[in-house]
Formats: structure tokens, C-alpha cells, sequence
């Protein structure tokens, strides 16, 4: 577990690094996803520690959003004061997510039919 955890923590500090190295315009934890990513994708395999590790620290990934609930009781007049833009941005993401998850969905859909189709005609 010791060796998991020092993995992931070593993938995000390897791309906070690189992202205040090279000032890109990236969350550091996300370019170090990109690298774990990487790594597995090569392995072709997630290393069962790494899996029970992951698999541990999604079970507890409640607790990681009590600093957030603090953060908008400190902040609940300010929330107040701009409800409704916070309540348009929220409605807009929301709106925006599905319409892309849909397009990918149905861009997936036919990607796969079309792989299928050419896998078929390739046999017969």
C-alpha cells in the first residue's frame, strides 16, 4: 500500500513539477493522471496494490469533500449575494456536460458499428 500511494503521490508531483516548470495552463494533478494513465496504458495492467489503494482511497472519496462544504459555509454570504449567476453557471455546465457526453456517446456508437462492419467485411 505504501509503494501505491507513493506512486500516485509521485504521479502528481511529477506533473505539478512540470506544470510550474513550464507554466502550462493545466491543474497539476491532471497532467499527473495523464502520466499514471500513460503508465498503465503501457503495462496494458493495474497492479493489484495499486488497484486495492485506488479502490481504498474511492471508498473514503466522501471525506474529500468536507474541506469544499467548509469552504462554502465560509463563504455562504457571498453565495447569497450571487445566487443567481452561480445557480446560471451551474444550469449552463450542467446543460453543456450532457449535450457533449451525448455527442460523444453517439460518435462512439458509430465508431464501434463502423469497427464492426469492416472487422465483418475483412471475414467474409
Amino acid at each position: 500500500m505504501l509503494a501505491s500511494l507513493t506512486a500516485l503521490l509521485l504521479c502528481q508531483l511529477l506533473g505539478e513539477g512540470l506544470v510550474r516548470l513550464l507554466e502550462l495552463p493545466v491543474p497539476g494533478p491532471v497532467l499527473g493522471l495523464a502520466f499514471l494513465l500513460a503508465f498503465l496504458a503501457v503495462r496494458r495492467s493495474v497492479p493489484g496494490p495499486l488497484n486495492q489503494t485506488a479502490g481504498g482511497l474511492l471508498h473514503h472519496l466522501s471525506l474529500l469533500f468536507v474541506p469544499a462544504g467548509v469552504g462554502v459555509l465560509q463563504h455562504l454570504q457571498r453565495i447569497s449575494a450571487e445566487w443567481l449567476a452561480i445557480a446560471a453557471a451551474l444550469l449552463v455546465s450542467a446543460v453543456a456536460t450532457i449535450v457533449v457526453t451525448a455527442v460523444v456517446m453517439r460518435a462512439m456508437i458509430r465508431l464501434m458499428k463502423l469497427d464492426d462492419a469492416t472487422e465483418e467485411e475483412a471475414r467474409g
